[in-house]
């Protein structure tokens, strides 16, 4: 049955908290700015209105969440701290005599909202930053971030014997017998703690291959696509990814650099110019951010949020992304990460949609591909400059530049707006540093993709509480400030 959040005042709480609570501490004004009500309304479907005993009240568990991903605590470590810290039993709405909900109630309190509705929740927050016009939809900057997954990183005989072992045990479940039957032959506890030899690499993949053999298509679809994750370990240039543990087997490979590798998921964000995200979502390791931007921008089409502007890094350099953003009626401020050649001698002119030689020759048509136009100039113009032998080929007659539909979409983003915009990027940057830091981010949480997308929101769902509550309170100084000095002397 749901549970409500018992709000009727006691007088020997209410001494208690006005002198054990101090005023300017932020958890206070969190609490005094937001108003998290609408939880219960969130979550209503998910009890039985009249039938049961009662639950914990859905506000009460939700703040707790909160408080786990503001101070990076695990379930049991805030459950404690909620016993006996009177700050954080006073924010989540206990009495001194409620009992406080255990780690238990919380695991199945997050499993049950999923990540739909902690995705709704997050937008709810976002809404109320809206309303609040905290919110400048001046510039929206997008970015990603690299957050490491909750496993050890096996080698491939331990990785291959980890998926051996776990494919087992769901046979087990539908299989008990057979389960028996194989174990002896394919099941190896042991882990290799050194680099493995090739006489043992190839033990284990002739072993894992007759595994395939006979378990594959047997057992269901759950345990064929282990089995599936098994197969391309032992086949790397088979269609499909690589995993990187059996314990997650969502997670991947990635690149922070060139030279930095990491294997798990990435957070990939929009940031409104007030510091405010608007906008979440995780992928792969091995995902490029940069094919995920028009999944981020109809997020931000979905909730409303507007921009003149769209500033990324180098990463989302594609005529695909700028075309995307221009057709939503916003600029795309996004470096140019390929300036060819011919750019410091020729210039295109996009009035005439002709490229202009240094020597003030313009070329005299084109020809179309997929992505792009190849622009060429007339033989006889070209034989008769000085700088023939400079441009042209040897086994060509005339100049020919390509030009990409990318730059052309980038052109018309240059001009005023353009420095400052990319100027101001970096502030997503201290968003990053500030999850990682001070909220646990840098690491996953969970197992899984669905579950890492929980982390993520509710971290920056935290953080953005924290902005929210700075940003209302240097308006009241304002208004006070106004008024102050429109009073009369």
């Amino acid at each position: 049955m749901l549970g409500k959040t018992n709000k009727q005042k006691n007088f020997f709480d209410e001494y208690l908290w006005s002198h054990l609570i101090p005023d300017d501490h932020i958890l206070v004004k969190i609490r005094e700015n937001i108003d998290f009500s609408f939880v219960e309304e969130e979550t209503k479907d998910l009890y039985s209105p009249d039938f049961g005993r009662p639950a914990y009240p859905p506000e009460v568990l939700f703040r707790m969440l909160f408080l786990e991903f503001y101070y990076n605590l695990s379930d049991v470590e805030v459950s404690k701290q909620c016993q006996y810290n009177v700050l954080y039993r006073w924010f989540i709405g206990l009495k001194i005599e409620d009992r406080v909900p255990d780690d238990t109630s919380l695991v199945v309190f997050r499993r049950r909202l999923g990540e739909g509705r902690f995705e709704r929740i997050f937008n709810r927050i976002v809404e109320c930053a809206k309303s609040e016009g905290l919110l400048k939809e001046r510039y929206k900057m997008v970015d990603a971030t690299a957050i490491i997954a909750d496993v050890a990183i096996p080698n491939t005989v331990n990785l291959l014997r980890q998926g051996r072992r776990v494919i087992l045990k769901d046979i087990s479940h539908k299989d008990p017998l057979e389960a028996k039957r194989l174990e002896p032959e394919y099941k190896c506890s042991e882990k290799l703690s050194q680099k493995p030899t090739k006489e043992e690499l190839l033990e284990e993949v002739e072993k894992s291959r007759s595994f395939i053999e006979g378990v594959k298509g047997r057992y269901g679809e759950d345990v064929d696509k282990k089995v599936e994750a098994l197969e391309r370990i032992l086949n790397p240039n088979k269609d499909g990814e690589k995993i990187v543990s059996f314990v997650d087997m969502e997670a991947r490979h990635g690149k922070k650099s060139k030279k930095r590798m990491f294997s798990g998921y990435k957070a990939h964000i929009a940031e409104d110019e007030s510091e405010i995200i608007t906008s979440c979502d995780v992928l792969s390791g091995n995902r490029n951010e940069g094919s995920d931007l028009t999944n981020i921008l109809e997020q931000e089409k979905e909730k409303g949020v507007k921009a003149e502007a769209v500033v990324a890094d180098g990463l989302y350099d594609s005529g695909e992304n700028r075309k995307e953003i221009h057709n939503q009626e916003m600029k795309a401020y996004i470096p140019f990460r390929r300036e060819r050649k011919w750019m410091a001698r020729f210039k295109y002119d996009p009035e005439t949609d002709q490229v202009i030689c240094d020597k003030g020759k313009r070329s005299i048509g084109e020809f179309r591909n997929k992505t792009g136009l190849l622009y060429y100039f007339s033989a006889r113009d070209c034989r008769r400059c000085s700088n023939f032998r400079r441009c042209v080929r040897e086994n060509q007659k005339r100049m020919t530049i390509w030009v990409s539909d990318n730059y052309k979409h980038k052109i018309m983003d240059d001009g005023e707006g353009r420095s400052e915009a990319l100027g101001l990027r970096k502030m997503i940057e201290r968003k990053f540093g500030e999850a990682k830091k001070w909220h646990g981010m840098e690491r996953a949480r969970f197992r899984g993709r669905e579950r890492v997308k929980i982390q993520v929101l509710m971290t920056f769902m935290v953080i953005n509480n924290k902005r929210i509550t700075r940003l209302m309170e240097e308006n009241e100084q304002i208004l006070r400030i106004a008024s102050a000095s429109l009073s009369p002397t």
